[in-house]
C-alpha cells in the first residue's frame, strides 16, 4: 500500500514548539535548518519555508546555505506575510529571522500556539557583537535552542563572532566571504563605539 497523505495520528492533538538555531556566519545554520525540514518532508508533514526578501545572495526563490545546499522557499517583506502561507503547514522553516522585523515573534508564537512545529535559523550577533534584531527574543521565547558554532579564520578555535572586513556602518550588510568571516571570541575586532 502506498500512502501519499501526511501521516496524522487523530487521537493526539498537534502540540506547537519554535526551535531557534542560531550562531555566526558560516557555522552551519541554514544546513541544520534544511536538514530538519527535509526529514519532515521525508515524514509526509506539510512544510512552509520562509526566508526574508532581503536575502537574495544565492537565490530569489530558494534558501540556500554558503555551501550550496538548497531548498525551495517562500520570498516574503514582511513577517506578517508568513501567516497566511502558513495556514496548512505542520512545518514552518524561517531562515534569516535576525532579517525580519520585531513581529516575527508574535508570528512565531501564534504558529506554535497553533500546533505547528516551527523551526528558525538566524544570527544572534551582529557585526558589532550585539544581540541581532528580534534573535534575543526568538530565543527566549523558544522550547528548544542549537548554538551553532564555525571555524575562527584566524586561529582555527571555534568562532562564535561575525567579524565585518568592510568599513560599512549600516547593521545590515548582506555579504559572503567579501565581506565576512567567522572568528574566535579573542581575535573578533568590534568597530569602535559610536558616539
Amino acid at each position: 500500500m502506498t500512502v501519499t497523505q501526511p501521516i496524522h495520528n487523530p487521537t493526539h492533538p498537534p502540540y506547537g514548539s519554535i526551535e531557534v538555531i542560531a550562531g555566526c556566519m558560516f557555522s552551519g545554520k541554514t544546513e541544520e535548518l534544511i536538514r530538519r525540514l527535509r526529514r519532515a518532508q521525508i515524514a509526509r508533514q506539510r512544510v512552509e519555508i520562509f526566508k526574508p526578501s532581503i536575502d537574495d545572495r544565492y537565490s530569489t526563490t530558494e534558501v540556500v546555505s554558503h555551501s550550496q545546499v538548497k531548498i525551495e522557499s517562500h520570498v516574503v517583506a514582511h513577517s506578517r506575510d508568513i501567516m497566511r502561507l502558513a495556514a496548512d503547514a505542520d512545518v514552518v522553516g524561517i531562515d534569516e529571522a535576525q532579517f525580519f522585523d520585531e513581529g516575527i515573534v508574535e508570528i512565531c508564537e501564534t504558529l506554535a500556539n497553533q500546533g505547528k512545529r516551527v523551526i528558525v535559523a538566524g544570527l544572534d550577533l551582529d557585526y558589532r557583537g550585539k544581540p541581532f534584531g528580534p534573535m534575543p527574543h526568538l530565543m527566549a521565547v523558544a522550547e528548544y535552542v542549537t548554538k551553532t558554532l564555525a571555524v575562527c579564520m584566524q586561529s582555527g578555535l571555534p568562532a562564535s563572532r561575525t567579524q565585518r572586513l568592510s568599513a560599512n556602518k549600516e547593521v545590515v550588510v548582506v555579504g559572503h566571504t567579501d565581506q565576512y568571516e567567522a572568528r574566535h571570541r579573542k581575535f573578533f575586532e568590534p568597530p569602535p563605539a559610536q558616539p
